[in-house]
């Protein structure tokens, strides 16, 4: 058995970069990740199939997949202010077990109502290990090594959104959409063994200054203008991401590009790239400080943009692969931001940006799903470019 949280020990966490303990504390923390969050995005590749399937608009449809980000901004929010409460292996363990539950009666949904709300049950148990792992990182790493740890978490997402998205093409392109479902929900499971032999059980770490209530933490937490500005980018940056990540499926399966359900499955290698960057974040933003990664990021997100509204493949292939670079790392800088910022209550803290991070995605659904049904893909990359622009904007508040 690995005891994950030994090697999180303050004084193993300052640990070479190079050192096997430090590789292998990555690599787990990435696959929990990976397992936590794998079926959050992997449903965008089958869009188009599941359009059919059910008869509806692209907008309808993707408002109904990523429905799950309601139930990851709520369940982030309850689970930051009852993080103080919570063990954390127990929840994160527990989380997983029950999310292939509502992953596996997918397979069998019989109208969209019933779809939209068992994504809504996937949301709300993702978030909950999503915000219970966070904490756990905040509070089992060292200051000095933190954005590292957020890197390796946030690179297992990244990891999560490629392989997923293959395997979901693969697999209804060869066994049909129930499988699909099937298939992920014994993802879950796996993710839950990998908690039950890394993560050994510690107390939740009491806040240094008590606090009235876990509400009053929260408004503490907004009261400060550095973390306020984090949680706005959080939300940019999910908005712009849902926003070109699910549109652009149904502009490649359209002529002129006409793309199959295997070769769009094929298209998401453009988060190849992502994996590698994102593991890069932590050191980066401590040599260059915050803003200006987040600048960077956003910067180069912004340059995929008018790629993608061309009629060459490699072109919109090559902004697709800019975006997803540029969101990842900003989301990642973002995240030890908040990791490192909260000195105190940082379950709290970290359920807060993740609960504005994945409205976000649901705000970012609604808003894009309409311009693109009225106005086209056009319209949809505009909103895009508008969100990452607010991102920038917000970054100057990032002062420590």
């Amino acid at each position: 058995m690995i005891d994950l949280s030994a090697q999180m020990k303050p004084t193993v966490m300052a640990m070479d970069a190079h050192s096997p303990g430090f590789a292998l504390r990555s690599l787990v923390i990435g696959l929990i990740a990976f397992l936590t969050v794998v079926d959050l995005f992997a449903t965008q590749a089958i869009l188009p199939s599941l359009t059919r399937h059910y008869g509806v608009t692209p907008a309808a449809m993707g408002f109904a997949v990523n429905a799950s980000t309601f139930g990851m901004a709520a369940s982030s929010l309850v689970v930051g202010v009852l993080s103080p409460r919570i063990e954390r292996r127990t929840g994160i363990l527990l989380s997983l077990l029950l999310l292939a539950i509502p992953t596996s009666l997918l397979a069998s949904a019989p109208n969209l109502a019933v779809f939209t709300t068992l994504r809504v049950a996937q949301g709300l148990c993702m978030a909950a290990a999503f915000a219970l792992t966070l904490a756990y990182l905040g509070e089992q790493c060292s200051a000095m090594d933190a954005g590292g740890a957020f890197a390796a978490y946030i690179t297992g997402n990244v990891a999560s959104n490629l392989v997923g998205r293959l395997v979901s093409a693969a697999v209804v392109d060869s066994l049909g959409l129930a499988w699909n479902f099937y298939f992920f929900a014994a993802l879950n499971l796996a993710g839950a063994a990998l908690v039950y032999f890394t993560i050994k059980r510690v107390r939740p770490m009491r806040p240094m200054m008590p606090v009235s209530s876990p509400l009053a933490a929260m408004m503490s937490h907004w009261r400060r203008p550095p973390l306020r500005a984090a949680f706005g980018i959080g939300f940019c940056i999910l908005f712009a991401f849902i926003g070109t990540f699910t549109f652009v499926n149904f502009v490649l399966v359209r002529p002129p590009l006409s793309l199959g359900m295997m070769d769009l499955g094929l298209i998401y290698f453009v988060f190849l790239p992502s994996v590698v960057t994102t593991l890069l974040a932590g050191k980066v933003a401590s040599r260059l400080g915050t803003r200006s990664t987040i600048w960077g990021s956003l910067v180069v997100a912004g340059a995929g943009l008018p790629l993608m509204l061309t009629s060459h493949l490699g072109a919109v292939l090559a902004g697709m692969v800019l975006v997803g670079v540029g969101t990842f790392f900003a989301q990642a800088a973002t995240t030890g931001f908040v990791g490192q910022m909260a000195t105190d209550n940082r379950g709290v803290a970290s359920g807060t940006y993740l609960a504005c991070y994945f409205c976000g995605g649901l705000v970012g659904t609604a808003v894009l799903g309409r311009l693109f049904d009225a106005f086209g893909w056009h319209a949809c990359v505009a909103g895009v470019g508008a969100a990452l622009a607010a991102a920038a904007l917000l970054t100057f508040g990032l002062k420590r």
